[in-house]
């Protein structure tokens, strides 16, 4: 309990203030026995993070637990929502579940108005209520992956379209879920039609610059569809490589 409490903040887990936190910690630890508190106490001095906390995204707790509710009984809710760009409106969800991602929370589910899937995060939400009624959620519903397809898929500057030679497993360690769609094709265009094992990968990004490094670390054949502003930031990378592998540390002269 006392490790939940420690890392529900840094993982986006918590749906409470830091200070109830070291609240709830402090009275765990003051009721506990004395071997056994100065145990804990020795793995919470030594444990570290990788990383600081982030932004906190916790949802409401209301919130969280009426949506909760509804998913289990397969009921409609009315929600109030705050866009990204501020936009604010009210809608009906048929919740199919709840994901925590990357410190987020996350719903997913059915718009019935429009007959459209959509993928909410909670802490955008000022307001939910259940409505009269069910519903039937999807048969093999799986609702971290359509969380993470929805996330691969949102809007974003650049479009881009890969064909790269690995296994889908060798491309997750660069490319996870929540940021490439894969696809596996047989015999690519613009690509050797005798070899096998080709992918087919489509991301959306703000910016590339990020990308001719994770394609370097991948070190497998790859082919860019699009965009063009690609080829030349990997060919930039490319030449800087190679002008280092090229560079040699001068030899003193031994006279000077």
């Amino acid at each position: 309990m006392l490790l939940g409490l420690v890392a529900g903040p840094r993982t986006g887990l918590a749906t409470t203030s830091d200070t109830a936190v070291e609240t709830a910690a402090a009275k765990i630890r003051r009721v506990l026995p004395e071997r056994l508190a100065r145990r804990l106490g020795t793995v919470l001095d030594a444990l570290a993070f990788t990383a600081p906390p982030g932004e906190s995204h916790a949802p409401q707790t209301g919130v969280l637990l009426a949506v909760a509710d509804a998913v289990r009984h397969h009921q409609p809710l009315s929600i109030r929502y705050t866009t990204a760009d501020g936009r604010r409106s009210a809608r009906t969800l048929h919740p199919y579940g709840l994901v925590a991602h990357s410190g987020r929370w996350y719903v997913t589910g059915a718009d019935p108005e429009i007959a459209e899937d959509r993928t909410l995060r909670l802490d955008r939400i000022t307001d939910a209520r259940t409505l009269p009624g069910s519903f039937e959620p999807p048969v093999g519903l799986d609702p971290a992956q359509r969380v993470l397809s929805a996330l691969a898929k949102a809007p974003y500057r650049y479009e881009v379209t890969l064909l790269i030679q690995a296994t889908v497993e060798q491309l997750r360690t660069r490319l996870p879920a929540s940021i490439a769609i894969v696809e596996e094709l047989s015999s690519p265009a613009d690509a050797d039609l005798n070899s096998e094992g080709w992918l087919r990968v489509e991301l959306r990004a703000e910016r590339l610059d990020w990308l001719p490094p994770v394609l370097a670390s991948l070190d497998r054949p790859f082919v860019i569809e699009r965009p063009d502003e690609l080829r030349g930031l990997v060919t930039a990378l490319a030449d800087r490589l190679t002008a280092s592998a090229r560079r040699v540390r001068p030899v003193p002269d031994r006279d000077s």
